[in-house]
């Protein structure tokens, strides 16, 4: 593929486009080139009937850059257009313009001198003499000044407590505020902004705002409920109020207006820090057993039904992945665990000396919960702290229980929930098959094993 096209060429690819019926794609494709490669010769002709050797740079005055700037934003032209509207052949150096003209106004655009600048030494400023003081009218000038630059941060934790002061919008907008009480030619000087960067961004603030009626009804939603409402809910009153809105140009608008719920989704978590003795990782991920009552799990999950909740604690034996006992109730509290403990030991023969192992939840940790389980001789393990890969093998029925049953169903009281969990874990340890257990459901896989054995 070349590299540089001689103007022959370029005029044989826009003739092409031109005058045959074939699309600007295609006849990129036929040529091998980018497409919008074949856009700018093919514009640069129509405007100016010809075509010059790509790469040519000139040298542009700073009134031309704006003249430029100013068409492409009054007439909404892209920068290709522009820059084929103006002749410009030097790719990006529209966007390199209004970059420059953003961060530093006018003087940002003119030419930079090329070469490496002289050398010149400035002549050293003559200390005032010991015994000059300040006059009167010096005072008042760097008194006004320090009162505007003491006043400028102010404004612009006002107008926006959260951002950082930088961008030359909010710096434009805390300046006009404060041109009431002091100089704009100080308040440019404490905010290191142009003088015409700050007109220009003050023209940008004074268009119309197409979404300034819709911030004002979603600023007074917002209060009337007191924050309590988010993008979603106040999306919603809107449409019902007949505002035909996007959830996603709601949530634009108030990340804008500084906006969010005041209110965050509280998960259960039943890790409450160093609270009693935490057994090591004995159990190290060995999620298979040899026989019944050998290594045991536990965990506790949480369920929400229309704004309530309900818990559930069963163990798991490893050997066939069978819920051998379990608690419900409408509190994470002990005695859900206590409860579920109990039925558990229930199964234990006296030669039995099982391995329980669980995370370090505050329940595991509890002083009735170790006393409980050594009066079995149980042995305790307990996951590393934030790794729930350690007890994967509950995570995983709780993952089942979950897919297959409650999120499958609609529950109208947890009651309804309750007692639907009863029947969905005595279905799985019944009637539902697992394939690593032959295809037999957990109690027909220990039936049959023992009564083999």
């Amino acid at each position: 593929m070349r590299n540089r096209y001689d103007e022959g060429y370029k005029l044989l690819v826009v003739q092409q486009c031109l005058h045959e019926a074939t699309s600007l794609r295609e006849v990129a494709r036929q040529h091998g080139l980018d497409h919008s490669l074949v856009r700018r010769w093919r514009d640069r002709y129509r405007q100016h009937g010809t075509l010059g050797r790509r790469g040519t740079h000139r040298h542009y005055s700073a009134a031309f850059k704006l003249a430029v700037l100013e068409r492409m934003w009054r007439d909404g032209l892209s920068q290709r257009q522009a820059a084929a509207l103006f002749d410009i052949r030097e790719d990006g150096a529209i966007g390199r313009w209004e970059r420059q003209y953003h961060s530093g106004g006018l003087t940002a655009l003119a030419p930079k001198r090329k070469g490496r600048r002289p050398m010149t030494k400035k002549p050293p400023t003559p200390p005032p003499p010991p015994d000059e003081e300040p006059s009167q009218e010096e005072l008042l000038k760097e008194l006004a000044y320090l009162r505007a630059e003491n006043a400028y941060p102010k404004k612009a934790r006002c107008l926006d407590p959260g951002a950082g002061g930088g961008h030359a919008g909010q710096k434009a907008q805390t300046v006009q505020g404060l041109r009431h009480e002091h100089p704009l030619a100080l308040l440019l000087r404490a905010a290191e902004l142009p003088r015409s960067t700050f007109y220009y961004q003050i023209k940008a603030l004074g268009t119309d705002d197409r979404y300034a009626a819709l911030k004002a009804r979603i600023r007074a939603i917002y209060d009337r409920h007191k924050g309590r409402y988010g993008y979603r809910r106040i999306t919603a009153v809107l449409r019902q109020a007949g505002e035909a809105i996007n959830h996603k140009t709601v949530q634009r608008l108030m990340q804008q207006l500084g906006l969010k719920s005041l209110v965050r989704p509280k998960r259960y978590r039943a890790y409450r820090g160093a609270e009693g003795y935490a057994a090591p990782n004995t159990l190290q991920r060995r999620f298979q057993a040899q026989r019944p009552n050998q290594r045991w799990v536990t965990d506790i999950t949480e369920f929400k039904i229309d704004g309530q909740k309900l818990y559930l604690s069963p163990v798991m034996d490893l050997y066939n992945g069978e819920i051998i006992a379990f608690q419900t109730g409408p509190r994470p509290v002990f005695d859900l665990v206590k409860g579920m403990l109990k039925k558990a030991f229930g199964r234990l023969t006296p030669e039995d000396r099982p391995l329980l192992h669980s995370d370090q939840g505050w329940h595991y940790r509890h002083p009735s919960y170790r006393r409980l389980v050594v009066e079995k001789r149980i042995l305790r393990s307990m996951s590393r702290k934030g790794n729930c890969l350690d007890n994967a093998a509950m995570e995983s029925f709780f993952g089942t229980l979950k897919a297959e049953y409650f999120h499958l169903n609609r529950f109208d009281t947890v009651e309804q929930l309750q007692q639907g969990l009863d029947r969905y874990i005595h279905y799985y340890n019944h009637e539902r098959i697992k394939l690593k257990l032959k295809g037999l459901s957990p109690v027909k896989y220990r039936t049959q094993a023992l009564s083999a054995g």
